[in-house]
């Protein structure tokens, strides 16, 4: 047995506070020598990146100077590697200082932080000339565990009021610096602006200055910690002192009571926040909050994708089809309006959920009508299934609370499953494995989310006494009910909607795809917000300013316009809460008629742009801000029905005064790890802007006209990846997608454009946002787009014609596309109005010029006179191609060396046209020439001809046709 201490034992012993300097001088050493080196060795070499080189740039990025150059690279190395000793102490340090024995959120801290220390070791040893996938695993997993880390920290700081202010100081300038980072990345990586990446290095170099600054202030902590080395066995000759500091800085930690830690900011029983994190977790109910979460998670899948399978039936019949009415199955909980009902449904609610799970299983079924029923049948009882659960929770508020959180960061967790599968939901019935689908796994996961959340609830009766029922209108809480409903599912369920909404063109002046991660975090920020501020967020205030950011959203563009999206998103998840516990005490009418409203606000969300297909649609034509006002007016009709204490409301009074425990931790957590999944998924998705075209040597143009019918084939599956396939095959530099404006609920509130475009390398220009009511019209270019304008053309009568007008820089040449989306061919006169405006556009263009169209005429007669001839100055790509009505490509002032029709297969309604084009040689004859006499460069593919692949060839005429 070890002998006991003696007094005379301790060899060395020193302040802690010393660890935390060795930490921060050894860190700070390592990026300061390595800049000091580079500047002195490599200064011209370190400034330059891709774009620029010195002087339009003169400041290395971090990156550029810890990098590959030796001896720069070697200096931060070698002082990384002895950072790493006081690192792990001072992570160390830290968990014994703030250890509960009733808390694990300061082991989670500590594991974060262990876990932190060794993937920097990973980022500096390996470089991304090494190997460039692990160094960015490394980097972008040190980068999400700053998040956790910073907050935990904060979380558990100590009752030190300095210490505290330096480390909300450093965390509130670190996340601080990230939007001007991000921005002067933007400008340098996609507008290439000179000089911005040197601004741009001034931000990442103060990140560095931040970051380590941030665990600089535990030397304020750590002064009342003392290291002793003791020699049990008497070895050593040395004696007991002191290195720094005297025995009074040891006591400070000794003598501090018990009480006075728990008065922490982080542990203080008045603080809603330290009310729940300084409580115990247990692993059971952290299983139990993830289950609920994922059953939050099947909810949205299921009812997001009810639209999407419905929609192909009109699509398919270009009208009415009558299977429209099964967007009326989510008035299900009508049936809790009967008692026996009601109780039937609340003791059986497990059968209930396991009755939903059809909806998942969808995807089994061939048939797209047995397809949507199931579908149907999955989304009917999926509703009564929630809104049966909130009910009955209704006596016991905090299993309320929990349920409602669980919902609503199930639709968190969908947007950001939908971000990362680019807009479609991987367990969707239009998915399968073929195309990307995750089926078998979600509906795994469902049975077992079902079977771990779905205990009995502690009352079958379900509801409150009428005693404490509110005074206010059931019907007005219905209304609130579907004014949440429905913004919540137009404008959330895809991270990229709103982005779409305020997306004007190039050069980028806004928000783009990968920016989904501020939609997501403004909407986990209105979750925080609403769990620990409820009384903010039911404020007539914060109504008002959800009003003001929807008028925001809906009138302006670019970034302003998406402050107000943001501000809407925010308001939207934070009043969840409050609108959900106030029509369980209104009775469970209110989820009915709540669904019944929501269904009716979908459809007027639909009769926008479908105007032209359906009765009474000319009422509602072009009318969003309508819809948009009618959202708000809902709301605010929730708010004012909200129960008030002083009308007896005791379960509404216990909601609002924070009834928060142990369960909310869980979910904070699972938020939280959804919001680290978030900023991954941006990292990698950000756009490289890197592209190349296919035959640069050629200088060759590769142009198609597609119209993709809404990515949905013929079989009612998602046609992405099929559209990917042929479009690389055929090599195609610069394509026109028509019908691809898919942010509707009725079509799932997806985007083709962002995978096809991250897929294949593309700069892509979204065209008119779904609040501009087209069909969509949109552009991709394996060349940099230097601007690009939308327009919509004249249409008194019928649907809105969408037309993209872009500059493309082409070989060091500027060359002009349009993508124009023409009118129907039951209005005429709207044809012969934007045949006019689309010649004047064309004809007053100075550049070379390609046109890729959907014109609906037939060639040599009508409005074709106008686009082709002298009013545009446009020429057809061939004028022998008499067979054509739809799909037309034009040009002029380039010349033109091929042309190709090439069949669809079965993932739409309408073939590829795809036409060749030389950049910097003039115009030449409709005189054709055979294959052989073709450059190699300048040929389309051979595998199309024949019988081609996957039932794709070049019909027609059989083959490609080459000209002069």
């Amino acid at each position: 047995m070890a002998p006991k201490f003696r007094e005379g034992d301790a060899v060395v012993a020193f302040s802690g506070k010393w660890v935390s300097w060795a930490h921060t001088v050894v860190a700070y050493s390592a990026f300061i020598g390595a800049l000091v080196t580079g500047l002195s060795l490599h200064y011209k070499k370190i400034v330059e990146n891709e774009y620029y080189g010195y002087p339009q740039e003169w400041f290395p990025s971090v990156s550029a100077t810890i990098g590959d150059r030796y001896p720069e690279r070697a200096v931060f190395q070698f002082f990384i590697a002895m950072t790493s000793g006081p690192r792990f102490l001072l992570v160390f340090l830290w968990y014994i200082l703030t250890a509960r024995s009733n808390s694990n959120l300061p082991k989670i801290v500590a594991g974060v932080g262990v876990f932190r220390t060794l993937s920097c070791g990973g980022w500096t040893y390996v470089t991304s000339t090494d190997d460039h996938g692990w160094h960015d695993i490394f980097m972008i997993s040190y980068l999400v565990a700053t998040l956790p880390w910073t907050l935990g920290c904060l979380a558990l700081s100590p009752n030190n009021t300095k210490a505290l202010k330096y480390r909300k100081l450093m965390a509130g300038s670190f996340f601080g610096t990230l939007v001007p980072l991000i921005y002067f990345f933007i400008q340098h990586k996609i507008h290439k602006v000179p000089g911005a990446y040197t601004i741009y290095a001034f931000f990442e170099w103060a990140l560095i200055l931040f970051d380590v600054g941030f665990d600089a202030v535990t030397v304020l902590d750590f002064v009342g910690f003392e290291l002793v080395v003791r020699d049990l066995n008497g070895s050593s000759r040395g004696k007991s002192k002191q290195v720094a500091d005297d025995v009074l800085e040891k006591e400070y930690v000794h003598n501090k009571s018990i009480s006075e830690l728990e008065d922490s900011p982080a542990f203080r029983k008045d603080n809603p926040i330290g009310n729940v994190f300084g409580s115990g977790l247990l692993w059971t109910e952290a299983l139990d909050a993830i289950a609920d979460t994922y059953n939050g998670y099947v909810f949205w899948s299921m009812l997001t994708s009810l639209g999407l399978t419905v929609w192909y039936f009109p699509l398919w019949h270009m009208g009415i089809s009558g299977y429209e009415v099964m967007v009326m199955c989510t008035v299900s909980p009508f049936l809790l309006v009967n008692t026996s009902m009601r109780s039937l449904i609340i003791r059986n609610v497990r059968l209930v959920h396991f009755v939903s799970l059809s909806g998942l299983l969808a995807f089994l079924v061939i048939t797209p009508e047995i397809r949507l029923f199931a579908v149907g049948l999955g989304v009917s009882m999926s509703c009564l299934a929630w809104s049966a659960t909130w009910y009955a929770e209704g006596p016991q508020v905090t299993r309320l609370d929990s349920r409602i959180l669980a919902w609503s960061i199930g639709l968190i967790a969908s947007t950001t499953a939908k971000f990362a599968f680019w807009t479609n939901n991987p367990i969707w019935p239009i998915m399968h494995a073929e195309n990307g689908g995750w089926n078998k796994l979600g509906l795994v996961l469902a049975v077992l989310a079902i079977l771990r959340s779905t205990k009995v609830p502690y009352y079958t009766r379900g509801g409150v006494d009428l005693a404490d029922r509110p005074q206010t209108s059931s019907s007005l809480a219905s209304l609130g009910l579907a004014g949440l409903l429905f913004g919540m599912h137009s404008l959330l369920s895809d991270s990229s909607t709103m982005i779409l909404w305020v997306w004007e063109g190039f050069p980028v002046r806004g928000p783009i795809a990968a920016n989904g991660v501020l939609t997501i975090a403004a909407m986990s920020g209105g979750v925080l917000l609403g769990m620990f501020y409820p009384e903010l967020v039911t404020s007539w205030t914060s109504l008002l300013l959800a009003g003001v950011g929807a008028y925001i959203l809906t009138n302006h563009h670019n970034w302003f316009g998406y402050m107000g999206a943001l501000l809407l998103a925010t308001y939207l998840m934070g009043i969840a809460k409050p609108l959900i516990s106030s029509a369980v005490l209104h009775g469970p009418r209110s989820f009915g008629l709540g669904f019944l409203v929501y269904n009716i606000m979908v459809l007027a969300h639909v009769w926008v742009v479908a105007y032209a297909f359906v009765p009474g649609g000319p009422l509602m034509r072009e009318h969003t801000d309508w819809v948009m006002t009618a959202t708000v007016l809902f709301l605010a009709a929730g708010v004012y029905a909200l129960p008030k204490a002083a009308n007896g409301s005791k379960q509404m009074a216990r909601s609002t005064k924070n009834t928060l425990n142990r369960s909310a931790s869980y979910y904070t957590y699972v938020l939280l790890l959804i919001q680290l999944t978030a900023l991954v998924i941006s990292y990698l998705r950000f756009p490289t802007n890197d592209y190349v075209p296919y035959h640069r040597d050629e200088k060759v143009i590769t142009a198609g006209i597609w119209t993709i019918h809404f990515s949905l084939d013929n079989d009612m599956w998602s046609s992405e990846r099929r559209v990917r396939d042929l479009i690389k095959e055929l090599e195609v530099d610069v394509i026109g997608l028509l019908e691809s404006d898919l942010q509707r609920i009725i079509m799932g509130n997806r985007d083709t454009t962002q995978y096809l475009a991250e897929d294949l390398g593309m700069y892509v220009d979204y065209g008119p946002g779904p609040n501009k009511h087209t069909w969509g019209a949109a552009l991709l270019s394996r060349f940099p787009i230097i601007n690009s304008t939308h327009h919509l053309l004249p249409s008194p009568v019928g649907e809105l014609a969408p037309a993209i007008h872009a500059t493309l820089d082409a070989y060091g040449e500027l060359i002009d596309v349009v993508v124009f989306h023409s009118g129907q061919d039951e209005d005429p006169e709207d044809r012969r109005l934007q045949s006019e405006y689309l010649a004047r556009l064309m004809r007053e263009s100075p550049r070379p010029l390609i046109l890729l169209s959907y014109l609906v005429v037939k060639p040599g007669e009508g409005n074709y006179h106008t686009y082709v001839g002298d009013k545009s100055g446009m020429k057809d790509i061939d004028p022998s191609d008499w067979d054509r009505w739809c799909e037309y490509i034009l040009y002029k002032g380039i010349r033109r060396s091929g042309y190709a029709r090439v069949s669809r297969s079965t993932i739409t309604d309408t073939e590829l046209q795809v036409g060749k084009f030389i950049v910097g040689q003039p115009e030449s004859s409709n005189e054709q020439i055979s294959e052989g006499e073709v450059p190699e460069g300048l040929r389309f593919p051979s595998m199309f001809r024949g019988q081609g692949v996957r039932d794709h060839r070049y019909h027609v005429f059989d083959e490609p046709r080459y000209f002069v």
